[in-house]
């Protein structure tokens, strides 16, 4: 740049828009003091004023030369970056976004960064637990921020502005972070140590050959412990890694006497960090060759990479997907290309992760929201610097600032877990991954045992690329599964409890053997609702029209909508009576019960209440892994691709609480998790038994699962959603419409269904009430949009429906009515 443009760039007047972190519908301008010229970039962040006295970290989002026409334009506080935090891909990402799942850019902002990275006035600041820092290197004003979060314990960054008497504290905090002397909106309180080996080795004065003959000869008196160092000695042959339990089974002493060693010095204890889920798995080894199959599913997918952009491996449970994803990660990375590994649940990436550090190593990252929002931050610039080549994350890894991004693998597709439904952007992973792989001109590869209809449809359609895995991996079966009436079953007197006489052996026989159990109930809690025997009133809790769900583990009835609770019961409220009673199961009962049933078994529980915390599933899975636990009794999390090398049997308690559920979607779903949960038996030489207790066996989901007939079910059901007008035949949009007043919602609601249809017509069915019609004190009605797939341009569409609802929120007399808006809602 010469001199004089230089000069020209320096006078020059900017104004940018930015995107705000709130609900507003545009883009806000501020103008650029002359001097931050040069300095001023998209996709920097910069510190702006909104509103009277509220303080914004916003990011730039355009730059020209023309001031807003309907406001003056105040001037930018500060810019915060040196180098910008969001490319130009992820902002077109945002507005693609925005554009799809009718939402506004400051909404896709707040889901996409890190609370680190988006401060504001109400950001809480708390100290970092670190004594290794020098805080006599701190300028003054750090210095007092970090005394006073000494005395106050957390601070806004409002606290801050009055404390130091000045806006512009964003540029210190950021310096205060960036050195690790404060946390910024820190949330997660679980301070998890890494999981530790104990190694044992020699002392140091032990070492040759003499002193070792020394020693074993003070201990003739003491010959158990002899008996362990010579044990020590033979396993060293064959082991570098002995530990307490390797002695004693080797030689059958107590553990006092491998500590009585230790205290003598003649064993040291080395700590080793190591992986939590190790496993036994066939993917664990760092080498591994594919199988015939495998290199024939391999070659397929790169043929059809080379002309299609998506495509779909449909491999049956344990055929080794994930050894194809690797060596297709391995690839990408060959050609100089990043890659992206998305997962459906925060719980599987530890597990993943375990197996992909083995070929990664440091260029692997891992991001989900069980992470600080430091850890979060840190990810998020090591992307941007391209320090990470392979990034495994749920749903939320799709913001990340990748560069060069030539992979994207979507494993178990299928999962509702990869939409997100509160709050906007109600967006759908995969599908935004699939647009985020478009922007970048890289290849998709969706993977599952039981793919989503509308999926399946694509690569039957020649959309995407269809490749198939029909066999599992090594010498493991396909498990055998068997139904059990229950009607049947109590009818002779069969059924204890909850379990029919066909389960409790099935699990007494595998405990016999040394193996492990799964039982499936998909429901938490104790007891899902309490009801009086004499009046039949239900508790319910009095933000919510739902039942309460009693959990034995607080003694307290819960709303697992809106959070509420209270004691349990023990008289009825209506009539007065003392006959109050548990009325159907859920995991804590179902742990319970199998307690009385099956004293000797050792049982763990994971849902959502068990898992608390960012290593709470690591934990009870590693238990499971490593034998601590006979049974493990889990909701559908317990389908989510697991792997356990020991499980021979799987029982779903249930299976008709699945099937019967009011949801276009539910034979699917309940076809996708019995086959999934099925899924994690037998994943070794030895064949798994899975058992399904119902009181409907003949019905055609239950068949179709026990002839793992995942085509069948997909005829019949694209067959009935082309008949009813639903994906993948039609797109939906779901538009409640949510007062306190029950009238005004329902009265609201019919007002804005009229304003839709006049340009929509038949395609707007409703208003009605949900199956759950009152949350959090608001009353809902649902206005649900059917729009044909073909001859109709659905961005039209879009634009019709945001013209009403624009038209809907001018008239006054919809004061107080909250719209929100979800676009394929799964």
């Amino acid at each position: 740049m010469s001199d004089a443009s230089l000069f020209h760039r320096e006078r020059e007047t900017l104004f940018v828009e930015v995107i705000l972190p709130l609900y507003i519908a545009k883009t806000y301008t501020y103008r650029v003091p002359a001097e931050w010229n040069e300095q001023i970039a998209i996709g920097k962040r910069v510190i702006v004023q909104f509103g009277r006295n509220k303080i914004y970290a916003a990011v730039v989002y355009r730059i020209g030369n023309e001031a807003p026409l309907n406001y003056e334009a105040k001037y930018i506080i500060n810019v915060i970056d040196e180098q910008p935090v969001v490319d130009n891909q992820q902002l077109a990402l945002w507005e693609w976004m925005s554009a799809y799942y009718m939402c506004f850019l400051g909404e896709v902002l707040q889901a996409a960064l890190p609370a680190a990275l988006k401060m504001a006035s109400e950001t809480k600041i708390i100290a970092a637990e670190n004594d290794g820092l020098d805080r006599t290197l701190l300028s003054d004003k750090g210095y007092m921020v970090m005394e006073a979060l000494d005395v106050a314990g957390e601070l806004t960054v409002n606290d801050i502005v009055k404390l130091l008497g000045q806006k512009t504290v964003f540029p210190l905090l950021k310096t205060l972070f960036d050195q690790g002397f404060i946390l910024i909106s820190e949330e997660i309180k679980d301070r998890f140590k890494p999981k530790l080996k104990a190694i044992l080795q020699l002392g140091a004065e032990f070492s040759g050959g003499e002193e070792l003959r020394a020693l074993l000869d003070s201990l003739n008196k003491a010959p158990k412990q002899q008996d362990a160092v010579l044990a020590f000695m033979q396993l060293r042959k064959t082991n570098p890694e002995i530990t307490r339990k390797d002695i004693m089974e080797a030689t059958g002493v107590s553990a006092g006497i491998v500590t009585a060693l230790i205290e003598k010095g003649v064993f040291e204890v080395k700590q080793k960090v190591v992986s939590r889920l190790a496993g036994e798995d066939v993917e664990i080894t760092k080498y591994f060759e594919l199988n015939v199959k495998q290199q024939e599913a391999l070659a397929q997918i790169n043929t059809f990479f080379q002309e299609k952009d998506v495509v779909l491996l449909h491999g049956v449970t344990a055929s080794g997907k994930t050894q194809l994803y690797i060596r297709l990660i391995e690839a990408a990375i060959e050609a100089g290309k990043n890659a992206l590994y998305l997962l459906p649940e925060i719980a599987l990436t530890a597990q993943i992760t375990a197996r992909l550090k083995l070929h990664f190593g440091d260029k692997l990252g891992v991001y989900h929201s069980k992470f600080n929002d430091n850890e979060r931050a840190e990810v998020w610039h090591k992307v941007l610097k391209g320090e990470y080549k392979v990034v495994v994350g749920a749903r939320s890894s799709v913001f990340l600032p990748f560069q060069d991004l030539g992979l994207i693998v979507i494993d178990e597709e299928h999962e509702s877990s990869y939409k997100q439904y509160e709050p906007a952007p109600r967006y759908h992973a995969r599908d935004t991954a699939i647009y985020l792989g478009h922007l970048h001109g890289a290849k998709v590869l969706l993977g599952s045992a039981t793919p989503s209809i509308e999926s399946y449809y694509n690569a039957k359609a020649g959309k995407y690329g269809l490749v198939e895995l029909k066999e599992r991996f090594g010498e493991s079966k396909l498990p055998q599964i068997e139904v059990v009436n229950v009607t049947e079953e109590g009818r002779k007197g069969q059924m204890f409890s909850y379990f029919s006489g066909v389960l409790l052996q099935g699990i007494t026989d595998a405990l016999e053997r040394k193996e492990q159990v799964i039982l499936f109930q998909n429901r938490r809690g104790h007891t899902p609702f309490v009801q009086c025997n004499t009046c039949g009133w239900v508790a319910k809790c009095v933000n919510c029209d739902v039942s309460l769900t009693y959990h034995k583990s607080s003694n307290h009835l819960h709303c697992h909508y809106c959070g509420h609770m209270e004691p349990p019961v023990q008289v009825c409220p209506a009539c007065g009576m003392a006959h109050i009673e548990s009325k159907g199961f859920g995991t804590e009962r179902v742990e319970e019960e199998l307690e009385l049933l099956v004293p000797q078994a050792r049982i763990g529980r994971l849902d959502l209440d068990s898992t608390k915390g960012k290593y709470g599933f690591d934990k009870i899975i590693t238990s499971f892994d490593e034998h601590e636990f006979d049974i493990l009794i889990g909701t559908q999390m317990v389908a989510k691709g697991l792997d356990f090398g020991r499980v021979s049997l799987i029982g779903i308690v249930n299976a008709d609480a699945m099937i019967n559920f009011p949801d276009f979607r539910a034979y699917e779903r309940a076809f996708s998790l019995f086959s999934q949960v099925a899924g994690r038996a037998g994943r070794r030489e030895n064949e798994g038994k899975v058992i399904v207790q119902t009181y409907t066996p003949n019905h055609r989901v239950i068949e179709q699962v026990i002839q793992h007939d995942y085509e069948g079910m997909f005829l019949t059901e694209a067959k009935e959603r082309k008949n009813y007008q639903y994906p993948p035949f039609f797109r939906l949009i779901k538009i409640d419409v949510r007062h306190t007043d029950m009238q005004q919602a329902h009265d609201a609601a019919v007002r804005l269904g009229g304003l839709l249809r006049v340009n929509l017509g038949a395609r707007v069915l409703g208003p009605e009430p949900p199956l759950i019609s009152r949350v959090r004190n608001h009353f809902i009605q649902t206005i649900t949009l059917k729009i044909e797939r073909n001859n109709v341009s659905i961005v039209k569409v879009k634009e019709l429906v945001q013209q009403a609802i624009l038209q809907f929120e001018i008239d006054k007399t919809n004061k107080g009515v909250r719209l929100s808006i979800d676009v394929d809602p799964y």
